[in-house]
């Protein structure tokens, strides 16, 4: 191997200006090439179900855009935009920290067929096919059944996969299976026939089922179960796991699949080294080793080690023990989340989607956020829950404002924009949290933005004023309250298992409807001009609730088909609050709906009452979550979040399209490319911007497609 290394440090030299990535990977799969053989055998095997496979894909030289020439914008197609963001002050990191953040990124990015596979189990097959098409087509490109097969693979790209991002149905093709069959045998790509009627009928129609009646499990195409297996079958068996702690239980089933073995028993395939998506994690492993040796202090060091330790081993207590070491880990200009983290795409709640988020601290706007975490313990204090349900000691709650540099998995291309970790309540309580705004990411949302939309579903000329003056602030402000403040509030009553046991496929939406209710008491409060957050907290109050009423109510609804009722957690969560305390306020007319010329509003006419509701609404969803209450859980989601009023739902489409703007918008991540001095060291890591899109996703696949198409 010594021979090996001494020839491609030599070629790296040669080619020092050109995309150093590619051959740092190309190097470290020399490296591991006859440790893996067997690995890679059983690639080859799999992947030869396509006439074209991956490594067979044409290479694709990655273009950028000046800077002078960005925009934030990029492209629009079907009901997403694409944008752009930067990363300011890179330039200004040491040459440490920017080879921090590069390994950190490469190593994200190495686990983007994770979430893939994750999604659904042909996804992998089916974006090669999809790819292959695109590079190999040289028929009639200005068809409109050749441009519909562009924007559904655009669409596919976006999710991650076959099923929306956020509706989790199965995004419907706009050219039929016989156009599809002829594009397969034009380009020579051999696709098996079940796979490719499964993208026209109605076979596996729903990644995440939340209706009970069709089974949680069994109605869900996502890849977290194997087949026959049943909602009442996964309880059974992580109820057999007796915690060795009941106080700091582990997070079973978080990085792992649940499948059948060859005498009918369930096992565990678990995400590790040498396990399932090994081929991706040794990539994993490999750049956070890297970053170990730049990290910026002990504890961040140490933090990545064991991060690495659960990813050779799958140990969930790794996992814990890792988890409190980042949460200590706060004195460090770059950041990340890296694992199998949120559970959402689980209808049981069980297991993490991989994800991975690389920033870096901004400085300024943390300073001025950090006065919310300083005084967590008062915000507890004084909310409106029952004493029995408030933290005596809210411990080790950090929040920065960060810079994003790179995302992968499930937070690229659709990326959240506020982030609380770790999940687990214990740690939380015990050892703290740390909570992020991601400022450069809200600020390219900002960047899009328009006034149209808000004028005509506003209800008069002073709630379009108090959001055009107040909104932008307001938004961000509720985002800091709900990850700092909400995700840290409450406790769960002792004996009480984790929510996921208790509330199960209603746990989700729950807590994020508990953290948005924390926000929305406080907003309308002067604590928050107190502590220098706001100008004017009435003003700012009102614009708040204004806003989450609005998009509640009907704004939101944009985001759906016609007919269809919501399913994705955080839809659920904006209804069923803003709903419950539209019904409780009827009788003093807190909320009123107008309908003037046919069209729709909702007025606010008593912001003092509306806030009590809020505070209301809040102790009763903590008192649901501290005890346990699954059937209040149920009824409250049901009643109020998941049906549609379908006769608003047809006004506000109706209304909605005048504008040329899309219900979803998602990113384009900027490409960090090494620069190699003549010993073939890292003299500097530049910012560049991709051209498209369509070459990203391409760049991606070429240089990041590690896993075989079956897992």
């Amino acid at each position: 191997m010594g021979k090996v290394k001494n020839i491609i440090l030599f070629f790296l030299r040669i080619i020092a200006f050109a995309e150093m990535s590619i051959f740092v990977n190309i190097y470290y799969n020399l490296q591991i090439y006859f440790m893996k053989l067997r690995a890679m055998a059983g690639f080859f095997i799999a992947a030869s179900i396509l006439v074209s496979c991956k490594n067979e894909i044409k290479d694709q030289t990655t273009t950028t855009i000046e800077n002078s020439d960005f925009t934030t914008e990029a492209e629009q197609f079907a009901d997403i935009k694409i944008l752009r963001y930067q990363i300011p002050g890179f330039d200004k990191l040491t040459l440490k920290e920017k080879e921090l953040v590069y390994y950190l990124t490469q190593a994200s990015t190495a686990g983007r067929d994770i979430i893939w596979d994750q999604n659904y189990k042909h996804n992998l097959k089916i974006r090669a096919a999809l790819e292959n098409i695109l590079q190999n087509y040289s028929g009639d490109k200005e068809s409109k059944d050749y441009k519909e097969f562009i924007v559904y693979l655009k669409r596919v790209w976006f999710s991650n996969g076959i099923h929306h991002h956020y509706s989790n149905d199965k995004i419907k093709p706009g050219f039929d299976l016989a156009y599809f069959s002829q594009l397969l045998a034009d380009t020579k790509t051999n696709l098996d026939s079940e796979v490719v009627n499964i993208l026209f009928n109605d076979v596996d129609s729903k990644k995440v089922n939340l209706d009970e009646k069709k089974g949680l499990v069994e109605g869900s195409a996502v890849n977290f179960y194997g087949d026959g297996i049943s909602a009442a079958d996964v309880d059974a068996f992580y109820a057999a796991k007796k915690p060795i702690d009941i106080h700091r239980p582990v997070s079973y089933g978080l990085n792992s699949k649940l499948v059948r073995n060859a005498a009918g028993k369930l096992e565990e395939k678990v995400y590790k080294s040498g396990g399932m998506y090994g081929a991706a994690i040794d990539k994993m492993i490999f750049w956070l080793e890297k970053a170990q040796g730049v990290a910026e202090n002990q504890k961040q060091g140490n933090a990545i080690e064991l991060l690495i330790k659960y990813y050779k081993s799958g140990d969930l207590k790794t996992w814990d023990d890792y988890n409190i070491a980042w949460v200590a880990a706060t004195d460090s200009n770059i950041d990340y989340n890296h694992g199998f983290i949120e559970v959402y795409n689980d209808p049981l709640g069980y297991r993490g989607s991989f994800e991975g988020v690389v920033q870096i601290k901004d400085f300024d706007m943390s300073a001025k956020m950090q006065k919310v975490s300083e005084n967590a313990q008062w915000f507890e204090d004084n909310s409106p829950l029952m004493t029995e349900h408030k933290k005596k000691n809210v411990v080790g709650v950090t929040y920065n404002t960060v810079i994003v540099a790179g995302e992968a998995g499930d937070s690229s291309p659709s990326t959240p924009i506020g982030v609380n970790l770790p999940n687990a309540d214990w740690i939380r309580a015990e050892h703290g949290s740390k909570s992020i705004s991601l400022g450069n990411i809200i600020d390219a949302y900002n960047h899009v933005g328009g006034g149209d939309k808000l004028r005509e579903f506003a209800h008069d000329q002073q709630e379009v004023d108090l959001q055009e003056k107040y909104g932008e602030q307001a938004d961000k402000l509720h985002t800091t309250l709900h990850e700092v403040v909400g995700h840290a509030s409450g406790q769960i009553n002792k004996g009480i298992g984790t929510t996921k046991e208790t509330l199960k496929s209603y746990a989700s939406t729950l807590e994020e409807g508990r953290a948005d209710l924390v926000g929305l008491y406080y907003l309308y409060n002067p604590k928050i001009q107190e502590l220098g957050l706001v100008e004017d907290w009435k003003k700012t109050g009102m614009a708040a609730y204004d806003g989450y009423i609005r998009n509640g109510m009907m704004t939101q609804l944009v985001r759906l088909e016609k007919g269809a009722n919501i399913e994705e957690a955080h839809m659920r969560n904006r209804q069923w609050v803003s709903a419950w305390v539209f019904e409780q306020g009827k009788k003093e007319n807190v909320i009123e709906k107008i309908v003037r010329d046919g069209k729709t509003y909702f007025n606010i006419t008593n912001y003092e009452k509306l806030h009590d509701l809020f505070g209301k609404l809040l102790r009763e969803t903590q008192r649901i979550k501290s005890e346990g209450d699954y059937k209040a859980a149920q009824a409250l989601v049901e009643n109020y979040g998941v049906k549609v009023d379908q006769k608003l739902h047809a006004e506000v489409l109706d209304r909605n399209k005048k504008f040329n703007s899309a219900a979803y918008s998602g990113f384009i991540n900027p490409l960090l490319v090494p620069e190699m001095d003549a010993d073939g060291k890292i003299k500097d890591i530049k910012v560049t911007q991709p051209k498209s899109f369509t070459e990203q996703m391409l760049y991606y696949s070429k240089n990041f497609g590690f896993l075989p198409m079956d897992n």
